[in-house]
């Protein structure tokens, strides 16, 4: 993986990391969300000293249905959790790193993946061992877990914090207004601690970067992983562009010209020859080129430009380089209910 310094450009938003003994804090709420599988490692673009100040930074774009699955998240979450704070532009962070932003916006209508996007098993082959906890209904093993969605939850985790985005009447990790809003009601849970060794459920507020750093360290338990969501949370907060969903349309067809009968040149009635000595001829003047002609299917080019979304190569997870930080067997335990209004 890349030093996160080498990636960042003079004037980027700084990213601080967090403090190695943090690794271990989110055992709170028992294994990780992701069940720390592998993610991208792929840290944001270079930033430009030229750009204009409030301008979109070049690459944040986002699909358009998976932005309105992040604002409604957020929305959600401010009226259920107001001392949270959350703030669409994390889960944006959370939902690159795991997935590339559901592969770059593939999803269907109602924000279901158009392909289930399925984590490693977690059979402990260099990652932790969780044994399967839904007999297969989400990940299609019924032997081991895998993280599952754009948001990569395991079994056990979504079962625990699985939501109804879309009101739908059904949540399912592989919609991403489900696994949004599932996401956003993990990171805003959170334990305080009482005297006497007691704790309580107590919300996060994520405007506090000890908070922040706690939950992000919740879904994956890596330091890398740590500075790698605050490097695209900080990206996201400087500026983005959304990418609007293309609706199918039938392409027009042109209307065949009819072929016209070709008329023979009427050749000029020439004089008499010239008796007198033959003139050198003179060099024609080249024909002007045809303006090249435009078809009806021929695409404009928008007024700015429509910017990729940050790596959109979206590979299968488990086909980048694999990064995990523990092999250990991990048992799933019932984690506790967020008062986040459910």
């Amino acid at each position: 993986m890349a030093a996160l310094t080498a990636s960042q450009a003079p004037g980027a938003a700084p990213v601080r990391a967090a403090e190695p003994a943090r690794q271990a804090a989110p055992a709170e709420h028992g294994p990780s969300v992701s069940g720390d599988t592998p993610y991208r490692t792929e840290l944001p673009p270079l930033r430009t000293t030229k750009a204009k100040q409030g301008a979109p930074v070049a690459g944040a774009t986002l699909p358009a249905s998976v932005f309105a699955a992040y604002r409604r998240a957020e929305a959600a979450l401010a009226r259920t959790a107001p001392g949270c704070r959350l703030r669409w532009q994390l889960l944006a962070a959370i939902g690159q790193v795991e997935s590339g932003q559901a592969r770059g916006g593939r999803v269907t209508a109602d924000g279901t993946t158009v392909t289930p996007i399925l984590g490693p098993r977690l059979d402990g082959r260099g990652f932790a061992r969780i044994r399967d906890t839904d007999g297969g209904a989400y990940d299609g093993d019924a032997v081991y877990d895998r993280a599952v969605g754009p948001m990569q939850f395991i079994p056990s985790t979504w079962a625990r914090w699985g939501a109804d985005g879309n009101g739908d009447g059904r949540a399912d990790p592989g919609n991403i207004h489900d696994a949004a809003l599932a996401a956003g009601r993990y990171l805003c849970a959170g334990w305080g601690h009482l005297p006497l060794g007691r704790s309580r459920e107590w919300g996060r507020d994520l405007s506090d970067p000890a908070d922040l750093d706690r939950a992000i360290l919740g879904y994956n338990r890596s330091a890398a992983y740590l500075r790698t969501v605050r490097a695209w949370y900080a990206y996201f907060l400087s500026g983005h562009r959304v990418l609007p969903d293309r609706p199918a349309q039938t392409p027009t067809r042109p209307e065949p010209s009819r072929p016209g009968t070709p008329k023979p040149a009427t050749p000029r009635p020439s004089g008499r020859p010239d008796p007198g000595p033959s003139r050198t001829p003179a060099t024609p003047s080249p024909s002007p080129s045809p303006a090249p002609t435009r078809t009806a299917d021929t695409p404009v080019a928008p007024d700015g430009p429509l910017l990729p979304l940050p790596s959109t190569g979206v590979k299968v997870p488990g086909t980048d380089p694999l990064t995990s930080n523990s092999a250990d067997t991990m048992s799933p335990t019932p984690s506790p209910t967020a008062a986040t209004g459910r």
